[in-house]
């Protein structure tokens, strides 16, 4: 793909995540990406952000969104909640260099952001740099296939072809 990335964006996270969520969302309209906020209200009460992550990355797997934000304080729970959906590939995200390489080497389609760890502007720097980065394929994209087949495993097997 060639030029900016300008994906149907869907967002949430928990209560802790509620503002920089907003900056996000707002930056994403302000550059005309469509865009849903489904997480909650400002000063809502304490939510689970397992919860706000499904929604997001059922979205995502669902070909709704194209690309989800998630924000909570450390960013880690949301990751971790998110990747347990099959077809989303959650990266959390610091600074510009680790959202590129999301996209270029991951073709990640959820990005996960800690409230309490990166700024709004470190945020937005870092979400510009993803929507401007392009996923590379060729080795890539079959480090992605190798991915995919994970998520099809049974658990409690450790490698392709054992046998129990």
């Amino acid at each position: 793909m060639n030029g900016p990335f300008s994906p149907r964006v869907v967002l949430s996270g928990d209560h802790r995540g509620t503002a920089l969520r907003q900056v996000l969302a707002e930056w994403c309209c302000d550059r005309g990406l469509a865009v849903e906020d489904v997480g909650p209200p400002p000063r809502s009460p304490s939510v689970d952000y397992p919860d706000e992550a499904l929604s997001v990355a059922q979205a995502v797997a669902a070909g709704e969104a194209d690309l989800g934000i998630l924000v909570c304080g450390s960013g880690i729970g949301v990751s971790i909640a998110a990747n347990k959906v099959a077809g989303v590939r959650a990266a959390l995200i610091h600074d510009p260099l680790s959202a590129a390489l999301a996209r270029r080497h991951n073709d990640a389609n959820v990005l996960c952001f800690g409230a309490g760890i990166i700024g709004p502007e470190m945020a937005v720097a870092a979400l510009q740099a993803y929507l401007e980065a392009s996923f590379e394929g060729g080795r890539h994209a079959r480090r992605l296939e190798k991915i995919a087949a994970l998520e099809q495993r049974e658990p409690g097997r450790e490698r392709e072809g054992e046998e129990e």
